[in-house]
């Protein structure tokens, strides 16, 4: 009984020894779990303090990272293409990298000249000419010829062009690829169509939206056409996928923002459209001030206004690429050029900029050291390529 007795006591004591080690494996693991949980949460906090602190910090100055000489000729005029400085003129036009390199150089004689862009493709005719160019931000894509004058064009990131032609009471808008060759034609008369106004082209060269003017019954109306070029719109009547009507109003404004995304600005309503194969109208504003100007991205749209106030000579709407409002920003700075960051905007003459977030912060607001003809954003880190009279220069705020 005694043997009995002492194994079971020693049976006990080994079954205890068992728990306490068990316990301690759990005491140990869990304090191993909240080491890792408090460094996690401290980590946490120390990104959003740095977020909120970078979110909110102001800029005040900027310094020169590098700089590069450069001739800006007199009469030319300089605008961003992609990253790069597109320069043109009447007698031609040429692309320059940051470091001042000559991408391509292409010469021509127009009168009228016209362009067209859509991310970094560039499309250069001559009103009332019959040659247009197509250009990236790197090479010369190809050229095409038309029999009749040209009125207006448009360009997709593809190259592919859309070219607004003039017969006797016909205009044609022909669709045309890089290498010249006609690929699709859309006839419009005042009669039935109305007269075109403004189109253009998706991204990628598969949708065209048309806005077109007309009268009926001493109303004056436009109409707002969609058409396919793919699968889609290969069985349907002249490519027409789908249209609306608006009574009372003139829209000389229509763009793609992205491939299934729309925008057409008329005289008293903002339009928003949807869908990849058939845009549907997915969102309508309508306001009584006039337009002052029109800017937009891939990812935002803005509409300028007066300011309604002796503080603030603009009011600038901005709204996001699903046709939601992101807000109203009021500022009274003299400018010549406005884009988008990622949620932000600029705008910018030659003397001074303003930075501002969509949260209502003027991350920099101040003049710049030199004549500045264009500013390039690089990245989203308040780097910026800025065109001089004399340079290229690499900036970036502190």
């Amino acid at each position: 009984m005694a043997e009995i007795r002492s194994f079971r006591a020693e049976k006990e004591k080994r079954e205890k020894g068992q728990a306490d080690y068990q316990q301690k494996i759990r005491h140990y693991r869990l304090s191993h779990l909240y080491r890792i949980l408090l460094v996690a949460a401290a980590l946490i906090a120390l990104i959003v303090l740095v977020a909120i602190q970078y979110k909110n910090h102001i800029y005040t100055s900027y310094e020169v990272v590098s700089s590069t000489e450069v001739e800006v000729v007199s009469g030319t005029v300089n605008m961003a293409l992609g990253s790069h400085i597109l320069t043109y003129s009447n007698d031609g036009a040429h692309c320059t990298d940051a470091k001042g390199n000559v991408l391509w150089n292409q010469t021509y004689e127009m009168q009228n000249l016209m362009i067209a862009t859509n991310g970094d493709v560039v499309a250069i005719g001559d009103y009332n000419g019959r040659e247009v160019y197509i250009l990236d931000s790197e090479e010369k894509l190809g050229e095409i010829s038309t029999t009749m004058p040209i009125r207006s064009i448009a360009v997709a990131q593809t190259g592919r062009v859309a070219v607004a032609v003039a017969d006797t009471k016909i205009t044609w808008i022909y669709i045309y690829d890089p290498d010249g060759k006609m690929r699709f034609e859309i006839k419009t008369t005042m009669n039935q169509s109305g007269y075109p106004v403004a189109f253009s082209l998706s991204p990628n060269g598969e949708l065209l939206a048309l806005s077109c003017i007309y009268v009926d019954s001493g109303v004056v109306k436009s109409r707002v056409a969609f058409y396919n070029f793919g699968q889609v719109g290969e069985n349907k009547s002249d490519y027409y996928v789908n249209g609306y009507t608006y009574p009372d109003c003139v829209i000389p404004t229509i763009r793609f923002m992205t491939d299934s995304t729309a925008y057409a600005v008329g005289d008293d309503r903002l339009l928003f459209f949807s869908g990849a194969q058939i845009p549907e109208l997915t969102n309508m504003y309508l306001y009584e001030e006039e337009v002052q100007g029109v800017y937009s991205n891939e990812n935002y749209l803005g509409l300028l206004f007066r300011g309604n106030s002796a503080e603030a000579q603009h009011k600038l709407q901005v709204y996001r690429e699903n046709g939601d409002q992101v807000d109203d920003f009021l500022f009274d700075m003299d400018f010549e050029h406005l884009f988008f960051g990622q949620d932000s905007f600029t705008v910018y003459s030659e003397q001074e900029c303003l930075i501002r977030t969509f949260s209502g912060v003027d991350k920099y607001q101040g003049e710049f050291s030199q004549t500045v003809k264009v500013m390039i954003p690089q990245g989203n880190s308040y780097k910026y390529l800025i065109l001089t009279n004399d340079s290229i220069d690499a900036i970036q705020l502190k």
